[in-house]
């Protein structure tokens, strides 16, 4: 197998960096931007389709699984095309992807679209981090990877209210349409400006069994986390064979790619000290967040009767403080240890998670959205030092493939959050509102005239009101239980950061260096 020579480290800078930069940026944001943005329009997308709500969750699920499943495969395709021409290739077949999907006149297409769209997406962002740290000098590495952690934070809020708007005011087709030309001026961009970069080109065999397995695997597992709440979990005949699919698949998967020479996905890069450490940290506290952004704008429309867009501005502002902080973060985090940065930003997501653990019915939009603000610092404080601890020991040739790893990891992580959240939220609730009608005596005259009075003389509504209200009562007081146990988790994370070794900087400046 014979590899080109890199070329020297540090030896290409693009004419134009802020305009590369730009670009890199823009086709980062796009692609995080549309794992949320169809969110809000299921129904809408739903109603001119022809399809129900459950075939909609389709155009979510079908994008996630084929994400996920192409993620680890990134490293394979870096040493295949190469990190520039994979980049200008995925981005461009992204474009075409979106452009299906605003076309699509059928639910089965749509959704075929939307998978394609999610596979070809899936190497963009760990090979954007990749450019980015290749064509920026070390002391200046922190700030792209500072850029990369906004847009991370970012996008995944602005895409349900940008959907929302979009779909009110024009049509959903144009939630797909916008990408078209910003896809082609990044690719055009970022082709012209890194054009003569040096690339560490291989010719990997290819690893079928490694790629059948992690097909398998990685696509019934994150089907089954995205149906299982639909479908009762275990109680469905498709989820327990998923499940055995599955499990199956990825042990076989784990141990292939450990003994085989030329692995699809280098799981062996583990070995490295701080990228488990930094990759475990990741994974968990961003389940963690994940939660947060998935269990605030649905508390606010199913117990405050927000609407979807007043949720997305309660929630909104989660990310006021990050793109204000990023410059200063990316600028002087590394003067610090990275470390102690990351721990204080647990700290305050903890805090704000504790914060919500005794939210209740009343508390206003002020609260909840001061809340989001200072849990924004924290966000702010958080990506950037672990992304650098994670890559801070890789290899030149390692990066694209380990941010891709742990990308797709994050991801999982994710994708199982959002399942045992909501699982447990309902779960709660329920249970709840068992333990709070243990006490009422329909025979006793007090609670008679109490649903006599709610429902104005008439029993029987009076007796819907009344479990209205002790429904809504039980679910918060399952919200808040979730909230104590996220801050819980938070605090826990902290040990894993403390498990990492510096340097950290320096071991990323060699790292990025030069050409992969």
């Amino acid at each position: 197998m014979a590899a080109a020579p890199p070329a020297p480290a540090n030896s290409f800078r693009p004419p134009n960096m802020a305009l590369t930069t730009l670009g890199l940026a823009l086709a980062s944001f796009m692609q995080v931007l549309d794992t949320t943005i169809a969110n809000v329009s299921l129904p809408t997308i739903a109603g001119n389709l022809g399809a129900s709500s459950n075939q909609a969750t389709w155009v979510i699920t079908s994008f996630a699984v084929s994400n996920a499943i192409a993620l680890p495969l990134t490293g394979y395709l870096t040493r295949r095309f190469g990190e520039l021409r994979l980049f200008t290739l995925a981005t461009l077949a992204f474009v075409v992807a979106s452009l299906l999907c605003g076309l699509a006149h059928s639910m089965g297409f749509l959704v075929f679209a939307r998978a394609l769209q999610g596979f070809v997406c899936g190497p963009m962002y760990p090979v954007t981090q990749a450019l980015l740290l290749s064509i920026y000098p070390p002391q200046k590495r922190g700030q792209a990877i500072a850029l990369l952690a906004m847009v991370t934070v970012v996008a995944p809020i602005a895409g349900p209210i940008l959907g929302g708007w979009i779909t009110d005011n024009y049509s959903w087709q144009w939630i797909f349409f916008i990408n078209v030309p910003i896809g082609i001026f990044s690719s055009f961009v970022v082709g012209r400006q890194l054009k003569g970069r040096p690339e560490r080109l291989e010719k990997p065999k290819m690893d079928y069994i490694g790629l059948a397995t992690l097909v398998l695997g990685v696509g019934a597992l994150q089907t089954l986390l995205d149906l299982g709440n639909d479908e009762d979990w275990f109680n469905s005949t498709r989820i327990v064979i998923l499940a055995i699919v599955a499990a199956i698949s990825l042990i076989v998967f784990v141990i292939w790619e450990l003994t085989d020479k030329d692995p699809i996905v280098n799981l062996r890069l583990f070995r490295h000290r701080n990228f488990s450490a930094g990759t475990a940290a990741m994974v968990v506290a961003y389940a963690a967040f994940f939660s947060v952004g998935l269990l605030v704008p649905l508390w606010l429309q199913r117990n405050l009767g927000y609407t979807a867009i007043w949720a997305g501005f309660a929630s909104a502002p989660i990310g006021i403080l990050p793109v204000i902080l990023t410059p200063f973060v990316g600028k002087y985090a590394t003067r610090f240890d990275l470390r102690i940065l990351a721990s204080f930003a647990f700290v305050v997501m903890a805090g704000t998670s504790f914060i919500r653990s005794h939210f209740n019915l009343d508390v206003d939009f002020q609260r909840v959205a001061m809340v989001q603000l200072w849990q924004g610092l924290g966000v702010a404080l958080f990506f950037m030092p672990v992304l650098t601890i994670l890559l801070s020991d890789l290899e030149p040739h390692e990066i694209a493939a380990g941010s891709g790893l742990a990308t797709f990891m994050r991801t999982l992580g994710g994708s199982f959050a959002a399942s045992l959240t909501t699982w447990a939220w309902n779960q709660r609730g329920t249970i709840h509102h068992a333990h709070l009608t243990e006490s009422i005596n329909a025979y006793d005259p007090a609670i008679r005239q109490t649903v006599e009075r709610l429902g104005q003389g008439d029993l029987q509504r009076g007796a819907f009101v009344l479990d209205r209200m002790i429904q809504q009562q039980a679910v918060q007081i399952g919200f808040n239980e979730i909230f104590h146990v996220l801050g819980i988790v938070f605090l826990v994370v902290i040990t894993f950061v403390w498990v990492a070794k510096p340097p950290f900087a320096a071991k990323i400046g060699g790292a990025a260096a030069g050409g992969h």
